[in-house]
C-alpha cells in the first residue's frame, strides 16, 4: 500500500472514530492538552457539563471543579498523577457551567506518541449524582434504621447468623439478657434458653423452622446473664437475599413476665369469683330444695302420722296413704329436675296430642293454683300433633302454670292457649322456619320488668324470695324447648301480665294408639288390679340402705315373689355362689367398694343366664356398663317394679 493510501486509510479511521465519541452522549469524552486545556469536546460533554464545543476549546479543564477543589490543586495533582501512572480515577463533585454541582466518576488517561514522548490527556466524565443521591438516601435510612433499633429499649432486637451466633445487639437486648455487646456478640443465641429447652434441641428446631418456614413465634422461659428467668415472646425471622437464600436471621425478644403474671392474677380472680358466685348459687338452690322439700315431707308426715292413729282404731287410711304417696311422686319430680339440670337429659321424643295432655292434667292444674284463681283453656277444634316429650312436657305446664298463679296474689284468670302458626326463618330466634303449634300460658298479674324479663331463664334466677323456690323452673323448660326443637318465649311488661310460649314443632308422625287418652301420670291411681303378676320369680335384692332395701323386699314379696336380700355387692356374689341361683337381681348402682354396675358386669360375665335390673336415681348408663342391662329409676312405685320384672321374664310362671 502507498504512503498516500495509508493516509487516507488513517483519515478515515480518525474520522469514524470521531463520529463515534461525538455520539456518546452519556459520558464526557474530550482531550486535553498536556497542560490542561480541553481540545476536544464530544455531545455527552455539552449534555452533561452544558458548554458549548466553541465556549469550552481551549478552556483549562480546572473550571469543572470546585472552589475548595482548586484550591487543594486537585486539577493539577490529578494530571500529575495520570502522567506518572498512566491513569487518575476517582469521583468528587464537579460544577456545570450554570454552576450547579453533580458528583462525576472521572477518569484521566496519558496520551503518549510512539516514543513515548507526553502529548496530552483522554478524559471521561460520568454524571453520578442520582446513584449518589440514591445512596444517601439509602445510607440515611440505614443510620436511621440502626438508630431507631439502637434505641428500642422494650425488645431485644439482634442479629444471627445462619448457625446461631449473634451479630449485632441493641439497647433492649442488652436491658433484657444483661449482656453487654462485647460479652455476646459471636457466641451462640442458644445460651439465652433454659437447660431442658437445649436437652429437647429447641434453638435448633426454632432455627429449622424459621429457615423452612420464613419465621417461627413461641412464648417460653428464657435465662439472663446473672440466671434469673423471664418469660418471653420470642420471633425469628429469616433473612434473605436478593436471590431468595437464607443469610441469616433477624431475632426479637420481649419480657412479658409482668403481663403473664397480670394473666395469672386475672385468671386466679375470676376463678376465686366463680367459686364466689357457684357457692352463692348452691346457697340460693339448696334453700330453694330446702323450702320444697319441707312442703312435701311436711304432708307426707303429716298423712302418715294420721294415717297411723287411725288405722290403730281401725279407720279407713286409703285417702291419707294416697296423699302420702302424692308428695312422693312431687319429691320424685323435683330431684329428676335437679338432676336434669345437672346434665343433659336425654328426652323420650314422639308426637303428642296437646289437647288430650292439657285435658289429662287440668283436675291437677285447678288443684295446684287453688280456688280463688279461675284457670281458662282454649284449644281449636283440630290441632296437629307436637314433637317432644310428654312427661317432661307435662312437668313444664305444671311449671308455668304455677309461676302464673304465683304471679297473682290477688287471684285473677290463667289463661292455657294452644294455636298452630307457620313461622318464615328469623321471626323467632333459633328457630328454623316451618309448622309450629304455640302453647301459651298467660296470667294477669303485675308482670315484669326489662331486666327481670331478661333474667327469667337464668338458671338459679327467682323473683320469689329467699328459700321460695329453686330458680331452675324456666331453665328447664328452655333446656326442654332447645333439645325438642321449639323455644320458649316470654313476654311481659309491668302492669300487663306475663305470657309464656312454648312454639314446638308439628310432629310429621301419627300419634300412637291411646295416646290422646292417656291422663297425666301423676294422677293416675294405681288399683291392685295393676299389681297381679302371672309369674313367681325368685328375686335377690341387693342395696346398701338397709330401709330402701326393706321397702324393696316388702313390694317385692307384696307382689308374690321370692326374695333374698345383701346389702354389698360382695355379699350378693356370695350368695350367688352359694344359695339356688336367683331368676332376676335388683341392685342399687350407688354403692361403696363395687358399684351396681361393676355387679352387673361380673353376673354378666359369670352368670349370663341371671337377668339384672339396675335401679339408681342417675340416668345415665355408667361407663363401660352394657346398654341391654335394664335400668330402673329410683324411686320406683310397686307398679314400675312389676311392669320391669314383667318386661325382662316376660315366661315365668306360664
Amino acid at each position: 500500500m502507498s504512503a498516500h493510501a495509508a493516509s487516507l486509510q488513517e483519515g478515515s479511521l480518525e474520522g469514524r472514530y470521531r463520529l463515534l465519541v461525538d455520539a456518546i452522549t452519556d459520558y464526557a469524552i474530550y482531550m486535553l492538552d498536556v497542560s490542561g486545556h480541553v481540545s476536544t469536546w464530544n455531545e455527552g460533554a455539552q449534555r452533561i457539563k452544558g458548554y458549548q464545543e466553541y465556549e469550552i476549546l481551549g478552556e483549562h479543564f480546572s473550571r469543572f471543579y470546585t472552589e475548595e477543589d482548586k484550591a487543594a490543586k486537585l486539577p493539577a495533582k490529578a494530571m500529575k498523577t495520570a502522567e506518572a501512572q498512566g491513569r487518575f480515577e476517582s469521583e468528587g463533585w464537579r460544577v456545570r457551567k450554570d454552576g450547579r454541582r453533580f458528583w462525576a466518576h472521572v477518569i484521566l488517561e496519558a496520551i503518549r506518541n510512539s516514543d513515548g514522548q507526553l502529548i496530552g490527556f483522554a478524559k471521561i466524565t460520568r454524571d453520578l449524582t442520582e446513584r449518589k443521591t440514591a445512596a444517601e438516601l439509602l445510607k440515611r435510612s440505614e443510620d436511621q434504621f440502626r438508630i431507631l433499633v439502637q434505641g428500642v429499649t422494650d425488645y431485644a432486637i439482634y442479629m444471627l447468623d445462619l448457625q446461631g451466633h449473634v451479630s449485632s445487639w441493641n439497647a433492649g437486648a442488652h436491658r433484657i439478657k444483661g449482656y453487654e455487646p462485647d460479652e455476646i456478640v459471636g457466641e451462640h443465641f442458644s445460651r439465652f434458653y433454659t437447660e431442658e429447652d437445649r436437652r429437647d434441641g429447641l434453638p435448633q428446631k426454632a432455627l429449622e423452622t424459621a429457615r423452612l418456614e420464613g419465621r417461627f413465634e413461641r412464648e417460653g422461659w428464657r435465662v439472663r446473664k446473672d440466671g434469673s428467668r423471664f418469660w418471653a415472646n420470642v420471633i425469628i425471622d429469616a433473612i434473605k437475599s436478593d436471590d431468595g437464600h437464607v443469610i441469616g436471621f433477624a431475632k426479637i425478644t420481649r419480657d412479658i413476665t409482668e403481663k403473664r403474671q397480670a394473666q395469672e392474677a386475672l385468671e386466679r380472680a375470676q376463678q376465686e369469683l366463680f367459686q364466689s358466685q357457684k357457692m352463692e348459687a348452691v346457697g340460693q338452690l339448696t334453700g330453694g330444695v330446702a323450702h320444697d322439700f319441707n312442703n312435701l315431707l311436711m304432708a307426707i308426715l303429716g298423712s302418715l302420722e294420721i294415717a297411723r292413729k287411725r288405722a290403730l282404731e281401725g279407720q279407713n287410711v286409703v285417702g291419707l296413704i294416697d296423699n302420702a304417696i302424692q308428695g312422693a311422686k312431687r319429691g320424685a319430680s323435683l330431684t329428676q329436675r335437679l338432676l336434669a339440670f345437672s346434665r343433659k337429659q336425654d328426652l323420650k321424643l314422639e308426637p303428642v296430642a296437646l289437647p288430650a295432655l292439657v285435658s289429662g292434667m287440668a283436675e291437677l292444674l285447678q288443684t295446684s293454683i287453688g280456688p280463688s284463681i279461675d284457670m281458662k283453656i282454649t284449644f281449636p277444634l283440630t290441632l296437629p300433633p307436637v314433637w317432644s316429650d310428654p312427661n317432661q312436657l307435662e312437668s313444664a305446664l305444671l311449671n308455668l302454670v304455677v309461676n302464673a298463679r304465683d304471679a297473682m296474689r290477688d287471684g285473677g284468670t290463667i289463661s292455657i292457649e294452644g294455636r298452630k302458626r307457620a313461622l318464615n326463618r328469623g321471626e323467632i330466634p333459633d328457630l328454623c322456619a316451618g309448622d309450629y303449634v304455640c302453647l301459651s300460658v298467660t296470667d294477669e298479674g303485675e308482670g315484669m320488668d326489662v331486666q327481670t324479663l331478661e333474667n327469667a331463664a337464668t338458671p338459679f334466677f327467682t323473683t320469689k324470695g329467699v328459700g321460695k323456690g329453686t330458680g331452675l323452673g324456666l331453665s328447664m323448660v328452655q333446656g326442654l324447648m332447645a333439645q325438642s326443637g321449639g323455644r320458649l318465649v316470654l313476654k311481659s311488661a309491668l302492669g300487663e301480665g306475663t305470657s309464656a310460649e312454648l312454639w314446638l314443632p308439628v310432629s310429621n308422625q301419627e300419634l300412637r294408639s291411646g295416646q290422646a287418652d292417656e291422663a297425666f301420670p301423676y294422677i293416675k291411681q294405681e288399683t291392685s288390679a295393676d299389681h297381679a303378676s302371672n309369674a313367681s320369680l325368685r328375686v335377690l335384692a341387693v342395696d346398701d340402705d338397709a330401709l330402701v332395701l326393706m321397702n324393696t323386699v316388702l313390694m317385692l314379696e307384696d307382689l308374690g315373689h321370692s326374695v333374698v336380700q345383701a346389702q354389698s355387692a360382695a355379699e350378693a356374689l356370695q350368695l350367688l355362689e352359694t344359695t339356688p341361683r336367683p331368676d332376676v337381681v335388683i341392685t342399687d348402682h350407688s354403692m361403696p367398694r363395687m358399684t351396681g354396675a361393676e355387679l352387673a358386669t361380673i353376673i354378666g360375665n359369670r352368670f349370663p343366664e341371671v337377668k339384672v335390673i339396675l335401679a339408681s336415681g342417675f340416668l345415665e348408663i355408667p361407663g363401660g356398663m352394657d346398654a341391654s342391662v335394664a335400668r330402673l329409676g329410683k324411686p320406683f312405685s310397686q307398679q314400675q317394679l312389676s311392669d320391669f320384672l314383667s318386661l325382662i321374664a316376660p315366661d315365668y310362671g306360664k
